[in-house]
């Protein structure tokens, strides 16, 4: 599978995604879900920026999202899927059936959130949408870089992750 790694990070493309996760994983494009990013050529420009030359970016909504991934799947590149939050995430992985994993990077503070990492906060409807991704058999675990221990979500609402 091209697509390495399928995460939620509320900044998109930013220097812990390009540099923190790209280097290590050597990933040569990253698909970017957003539904008003898809639509917009100046925030698709502004995000290109972000990335080295090498390195491609694709914008989709999650309705094209879900009609490309198997073609970003089957690219003989290695990847990266970002969503900019929980929902976008959910709705992808109903339209398609074919995401296993979702990692949670940054998701930060807002009101009715709850700190549960340094980098995670949660709301409670959030938290309902990650527990129904794990009953639909999604492998959900929070990880800001590539040399930290993945931590499952049980551990990540008990409070014992750290």
């Amino acid at each position: 599978m091209a697509l390495e790694l399928y995460r939620i990070d509320d900044r998109l493309i930013h220097g812990q995604v390009v540099v923190g996760w790209g280097q290590p994983l050597d990933l040569r494009f990253i698909v970017l879900v957003d539904d008003e990013v898809a639509g917009s050529d100046w925030e698709q420009e502004l995000y290109r920026m972000g990335v080295p030359p090498d390195m491609d970016v694709y914008f989709d909504a999650v309705d094209t999202a879900a009609t490309n991934l198997s073609r970003y799947q089957d690219d003989a590149r290695r990847g990266i899927l970002l969503t900019g939050d929980i929902d976008t995430m959910a709705r992808l992985v109903v339209a398609t059936e074919a995401i296993r994993r979702v990692n949670l990077g940054g998701i930060h503070h807002r009101p009715g959130r709850t700190q549960r990492l340094r980098y995670v906060f949660l709301a409670p409807d959030e938290e309902v949408q990650l527990h129904d991704l794990e009953s639909r058999g999604i492998e959900v675990t929070a990880q800001d870089v590539p040399s930290a221990r993945p931590i499952p979500l049980d551990e990540l609402l008990a409070g014992n992750g750290s």
